[in-house]
């Protein structure tokens, strides 16, 4: 019986994916083998030694240390493209927003007072005040193009947009997917000086935190609009404010309120709405819980932030894994604790990612507990299963 540990909600559509009989999943329980989460923040918690795996109901993992995790032999699954309509839906729908400027000509058709002659007189006199402009010619820069990213490009292309892209590591898988209509950027600064809206879809990290500063903002084009469904963070709000106050933006959009955006006039903040749709939580929940299930089950690796990605078909005897540090000769020495328990090698697969290595091996027969304990005993072994 495997126990899994849920610390939110996640949808019943993924929890039906681990059958009752097999699987006890709770909001307390003792010992788990795996943790379900979506916002949680597991940074100043215990985890628990028996936990080999996370999922993550979601894209982003700045929730979680995945570093502290890694070293502790654990896998760290999200559900990338899960919620990757949903979230292209809201950019749309904040590019609408802001150049038709709905939400203040909204709040000033619920402040008209007076009988419906008197209003359809202040509506006539008092619309021109909220002249907005279109969004067919106008050009979209798309920083990120991942699952999200390559939506919201193709789509603002079909609604006759021009679109410039940038990401320096987008995959092949990806790539395959874009529109060959967009146009490649060469970096960020290139890109944010020829758009009139710009969205991102890139993680927080040192690296990308205030991508949006002074400098790059001085150097777009007059009257744009930037929008950040992303992280907050990405963005420096109080140079956005700023550049709001003196004119040269025309609008921000947001997943992220605060204090010094949720009254300011040219700003559209939302409750970090990108991924709240029934149908975005209910993909993530079953891509995560069905990851999380052949890890465990299987040991496969699909769609892990930390781990590379490794499937192995079943065989008949046992399935030995072992997720160790990136060092040379650990097969060797895996192989030949193996061999001295005469346990015969069916099928095999390594491989690595950054400072982790993990290896798949199916046996002919049971495997001793002194042959497991031989293998933890190797030097950077940070996990052994036998499943």
């Amino acid at each position: 019986m495997y126990k899994i540990l849920t610390l939110n909600n996640i949808s019943v559509a993924g929890l039906d994916h681990l059958p009752r009989d097999s699987y006890e999943v709770a909001s307390e329980v003792q010992h788990p083998d795996g943790v379900l989460l979506r916002s949680f923040k597991m940074h100043d918690m215990d985890l628990p030694d028996t936990v080999n795996a996370i999922g993550r109901a979601g894209a982003g993992v700045n929730n979680i240390p995945v570093d502290d995790y890694s070293k502790k032999g654990v896998a760290v699954f999200n559900a990338p493209g899960a919620n990757a309509n949903a979230v292209k839906e809201l950019v749309i729908t904040g590019m609408l927003l802001a150049c038709r400027n709905i939400c203040q000509s909204w709040d000033f058709s619920k402040g008209l007072e007076g009988e419906d002659d008197v209003i359809t007189k202040q509506v006539e006199a008092g619309k021109k005040n909220f002249v907005g402009f279109e969004l067919p010619g106008r050009t979209l820069g798309v920083v990120g193009l991942g699952a999200i990213g390559v939506k919201v490009a193709n789509v603002a292309i079909a609604l006759g947009m021009n679109v410039i892209g940038y990401d320096p590591t987008i995959t092949v898988g990806r790539a395959w997917q874009l529109s060959s209509e967009i146009e490649q950027a060469n970096s960020i600064d290139e890109l944010m000086s020829k758009v009139d809206f710009v969205t991102f879809h890139v993680p927080l990290t040192e690296e990308t935190r205030h991508l949006v500063n002074p400098s790059r903002i001085r150097n777009m084009k007059d009257n744009a609009v930037i929008l950040n469904f992303a992280r907050n963070g990405i963005v420096d709000d109080d140079a956005v404010c700023e550049a709001l106050d003196d004119g040269k933006l025309y609008a921000y959009v947001c997943d992220f309120p605060s204090n010094l955006l949720k009254k300011h006039p040219r700003v559209i903040t939302l409750p970090h709405l990108g991924a709240s749709t029934k149908e975005a939580e209910e993909n993530c929940a079953i891509m995560v819980a069905k990851q999380v299930k052949d890890y465990l089950e299987n040991g496969n690796v699909k769609n892990s932030v930390n781990f590379p990605e490794v499937s192995l078909p079943r065989n008949s005897g046992r399935r030995i894994t072992v997720v160790n540090e990136n060092i040379p000769n650990m097969v060797g020495q895996i192989s030949t604790d193996l061999a001295n328990a005469n346990l015969n090698i069916i099928d095999l697969m390594n491989k690595s990612r950054g400072d982790l290595a993990y290896t798949i091996i199916d046996v002919e027969n049971d495997v001793p507990d002194e042959t497991v304990q031989a293998i933890k005993n190797i030097e950077g072994v940070l996990k052994v299963r036998v499943l």
